[in-house]
């Protein structure tokens, strides 16, 4: 697995890398400005009507612990888009992952496993779709732990956690569908829940660390197709998505 992270992380600053990402990161960064500005704002709006909307539908009961939440949202709000940048790096990374998953595989293909059957580019609307799905679940998952932040860094630990779950599982997912049918992919992915969660640990490092985590995609994908060359074995029988297989799930 370490063995595979050094791969990733050596490929993506070689010269055919440098032009994915560059224009991964402008993207990134356009993403970036604007969602968190929308996630400011949620905040905000939440800090002021939100906190009475809560009230009037809990109860006079609940009035302390939603003010207290009320103040730390405050203070998140306040951060703004300094805030955002940092909790929304993971989700951000999804939806860009999403856009140059078949550039990077392509590539990793090329240069780690040439006599191999190269995978086959998954639809774009295939590929945006579990983009999409991964940064609102990444979004709503850091929403809920936001309120544990300040409590002996349990709401710190529930982000690392997540995101380790979230990424390693899209970007496993999105290098195997390159290989196999959506249900299968998915399928590998569950019986080999432990490994994939492994390896998204290191990716939820990475993405981690401000400027490096700019090339999470890059990483993160390039990561996931050794690892998915690695489980598969060599002499598993892969079928182009959409197509019917009977070999078992490995």
């Amino acid at each position: 697995m370490l063995g595979a992270a050094v791969k990733a992380l050596s490929q993506i600053l070689s010269p055919p890398m440098r032009s994915i990402l560059w224009r991964s990161i402008g993207l990134a960064l356009v993403l970036i400005i604007v969602l968190a500005f929308a996630l400011q704002r949620l905040l905000s709006w939440f800090a002021t009507s939100g906190q009475s909307w809560a009230e009037a539908v809990l109860g006079p009961g609940f009035e302390t612990p939603l003010n207290v939440l009320a103040w730390i949202v405050s203070i998140a709000a306040g951060l703004g888009v300094v805030f955002g940048a940092v909790v929304l790096m993971p989700a951000i990374t999804s939806l860009v992952a999403s856009v140059f998953v078949d550039e990077v595989a392509e590539r990793v293909e090329i240069e780690h496993y040439p006599a191999e059957r190269p995978g086959v580019a998954l639809p774009f609307g295939l590929a945006m779709s579990e983009g999409i799905k991964t940064a609102f679940l990444t979004i709503l998952v850091y929403l809920i732990a936001l309120p544990f932040v300040f409590f002996a860094g349990a709401g710190f630990l529930a982000f690392f956690v997540a995101t380790a779950w979230l990424l390693g599982r899209e970007y496993f997912e999105l290098a195997a569908m390159r290989f196999r049918p959506p249900a299968e992919a998915k399928a590998m992915r569950k019986d080999n829940a432990a490994v994939i969660f492994t390896a998204g640990l290191i990716i939820a490092a990475f993405v981690s660390i401000p400027i490096v985590n700019l090339a999470t995609p890059l990483f993160g994908m390039a990561f996931m197709v050794h690892m998915h060359k690695r489980l598969s074995g060599p002499g598993a029988q892969l079928v182009e998505p959409g197509r019917k297989t009977s070999v078992p799930v490995i």
